[in-house]
């Protein structure tokens, strides 16, 4: 095996031993904060004393694929090229939902690392990340979601099932995620993988709120697959895709600004199209509304600067950015982005006309989503003691999610 490996601009060291990344899923930091504080999670209480413990910055916009793929290529979106859930082919005019590796532009560290002789496997809980995550990777990548259908040709394994001793759970559960977390214990105790990447599902976060029951419940489930993780000898890395925050009214009903109306109220129907990067296959409990949207011009009679300046006044809105300044600024593909990207405020979410979103499925919960500057900050924690230099490197120089494999990898001591 080779003692390093290069990827996207950094180098990274072969493991000693076996090195989880768990993508903890709409962690946002309180949620870990609320469960130390009720007392239950002692495994994650012992790696943020006895490792290392900070928060991080998501990628922009906070969403789950940009982050994810940025996690395992250790880059950003200008690098990898994928910079939402759902995005707008400029070329073709074709809103296309991200399903697959087709928008990557970039090696991961899994499939470079598979590539070189180790063993490396990634689970995931939804099986829309299952594609690119396994982007040319030499080794065992399947989803939770249809682990009951995998095969030895298309993942690497089959009898997922039958490994973890429990049947597929229903997408829309906590137990999906707990399915990752099972899965990956077992597959460290029986194959001793060399790096295991592990994508959990937010469904938890979208619907309870840090500190309540059922959050601290789910952390506490966790945390005894953590002790599990730890209990066989793994580094294991603790990250997340975005936080979450409640954008409801306080009356209870979802606090939206709906830009697609408001634009075809101010310059006609059909002079733009408001594109939302959070839209996936499971918009139960977000009803595709999230923080930052995409805004393409579609009229050549109207001016980028007169609609900026309609955005930026409009209550809500954090930021409106033309695309070169969002694309610097968030260190996005320029040829992903729209003509302006709007970021909506703490607490507000952003769509596209009401008409395009079905708010039925919410049942009268709280709208809980993600995608702008506010669900920023997440946890970043490794159950291992760092060396110096990475410790004063996380003092000087700002974290990112996107650092974590850097951290197990590198700056692990022993």
């Amino acid at each position: 095996m080779p003692v390093s490996l290069e990827v996207n601009g950094r180098t990274y060291h072969w493991p000693s031993r076996p090195t989880v990344v768990i993508c903890f899923d709409g962690c946002d930091p309180d949620y870990i904060a609320a469960a130390r504080e009720a007392g239950v999670v002692p495994a994650l209480d012992r790696m943020m004393g006895q490792g290392f413990a900070a928060e991080a910055l998501a990628a922009m916009p906070t969403f789950t694929n940009p982050n994810n793929v940025s996690i395992v290529c250790g880059a950003p979106p200008s690098v990898h090229g994928v910079s939402g859930n759902y995005y707008l082919d400029r070329a073709t005019g074709r809103e296309i939902m991200m399903v697959d590796a087709a928008p990557m532009r970039a090696d991961t560290i899994l499939a470079r690392f598979s590539q070189a002789g180790g063993q490396v496997i990634a689970v995931t809980a939804k099986d829309k990340l299952r594609k690119a995550l396994a982007r040319d990777l030499a080794g065992v990548a399947f989803s939770a979601e249809k682990a009951a259908l995998c095969t030895l040709a298309e993942h690497g394994i089959a009898d997922v099932p039958q490994l973890v001793g429990r049947e597929t759970p229903d997408p829309y559960s906590p137990d999906l995620s707990l399915f990752v977390l099972d899965a990956g214990i077992r597959l460290i105790a029986e194959r001793r993988p060399d790096i295991i990447y592990l994508s959990l599902s937010d469904y938890v976060q979208h619907k309870h709120a840090p500190g309540t029951p059922e959050a601290n419940a789910f952390m506490q489930a966790v945390d005894m697959r953590l002790a599990a993780l730890l209990d066989l000898g793994a580094v294991v890395g603790i990250v997340a895709d975005h936080g979450m925050t409640d954008m409801a009214t306080p009356e209870g009903g979802a606090n939206v600004v709906y830009l697609g109306d408001q634009l075809d109220a101010e310059f006609g129907p059909g002079a733009t199209r408001v594109i939302c990067p959070i839209t996936d296959p499971f918009v139960r409990h977000h009803g595709a509304l999230g923080g930052f949207v995409r805004v393409h011009l579609r009229r050549n009679t109207i001016g980028r600067d007169e609609v900026l300046t309609f955005l930026r006044g409009l209550p809500g809105i954090d930021l409106a950015l033309p695309r070169e300044e969002a694309c610097a600024r968030f260190d996005l593909p320029e040829d992903r982005e729209g003509d302006i990207a709007v970021v909506g405020r703490a607490g507000v979410a952003l769509g596209a006309r009401a008409i395009d979103h079905d708010l039925s499925q919410l049942a009268g919960e709280r709208l809980r989503s993600h995608g702008s500057l506010a669900e920023q900050p997440v946890p970043f924690i490794v159950s291992h003691r760092l060396s110096e230099a990475y410790v004063q490197r996380a003092k000087t120089a700002p974290l990112r999610n996107i650092d974590i494999f850097d951290f197990v990898l590198n700056g692990v001591e022993g």
